[in-house]
């Protein structure tokens, strides 16, 4: 079965519900996650996402900045809504999609928003540079406690706030102290990844050594003619779906939207038997 995956960090799903309504509209996707949705449970607009054709719908709201939320046509089942790194931040969320498996177990799609991680790159003075930390390195050990990895069929999506290779950054070398790209975070993120041996979807289709950005800042007056971005939402799959996904493409004409979030959507077609 073919379906459209779409990631993004919506940066206030109430502020910007015109925005998904338009994203959804030009790019029909079958399954949207969002990240940060900057809401509770009961203030999320669900009845006008259902409007846009969302008849599943999986929340795990807070106040603040924090919350994921994932919309789908195809039927799913929550799996979980896990408390990665055990501060009581709504950060994840699993749903089997039981709408793409056929006769075949159904393959999990984990929807996460690791923390930002603030400003200064120094665990002993900045908490939220700690929890940063924590969190990836609590990621790291739930993926490897799980068995199977040779078989399971997961996919993770999400913003994970690491730009992990040097061409994901406009600056390799001057980002090297600025948190989403410091060896402390990248060497984690890699740890995660080599944990259940996901694959970069986004690597896949762009090469490692091209530029390839998600998020630029609001501070940029001219983003487009700066492009100093960086890649900090992913796409990723365990080895059993290596190849499962077909297409990718990041939406960066949304940056040029009105009042829109300084990520930008990815998009990726997937065909699973």
């Amino acid at each position: 079965m073919r379906f459209r995956l779409a990631t993004w960090n919506i940066n206030s799903v109430r502020l910007r519900l015109d925005l998904v309504s338009r994203f959804v509209k030009a790019h029909r996707p079958d399954v949207l996650c969002l990240q940060e949705i900057k809401c509770v449970d009961d203030k999320f607009p669900e009845l006008e996402l259902r409007t846009l054709g969302f008849p599943h719908i999986a929340v795990a709201g807070q106040k603040g900045y924090h919350g994921v939320a994932t919309l789908s046509r195809l039927p799913f089942t929550l799996e979980e809504r896990r408390d990665i790194c055990g501060r009581g931040h709504a950060r994840h969320l699993s749903v089997a999609l039981d709408g793409v498996s056929g006769q075949a177990k159904p393959p999990v799609l984990h929807n996460i928003y690791v923390p930002a991680g603030g400003d200064v790159p120094d665990p002993e003075v900045n908490p939220k540079f700690r929890h940063k930390l924590d969190f990836l390195e609590a990621m790291e050990a739930w993926f490897a406690s799980m068995r199977g990895k040779a078989k399971n069929r997961m996919i993770l999506v999400g913003d994970l706030n690491v730009a992990p290779l040097p061409s994901d950054v406009w600056s390799h070398k001057q980002l090297l102290k600025v948190v989403s790209h410091t060896p402390p975070e990248t060497e984690r993120l890699t740890r995660v990844m080599e944990s259940h041996d996901w694959v970069d979807v986004m690597r896949r289709h762009v090469p490692a050594e091209e530029k390839l950005f998600t998020w630029w800042s609001y501070r940029n007056r001219d983003w487009r003619a700066s492009n100093r971005g960086r890649r900090l939402d992913h796409i990723w799959t365990t080895p059993a779906l290596d190849g499962a996904a077909v297409a990718m493409k990041v939406l960066d004409e949304t940056r040029d939207w009105p009042r829109t979030s300084d990520h930008v959507p990815v998009i990726a077609d997937f065909e699973i038997e």
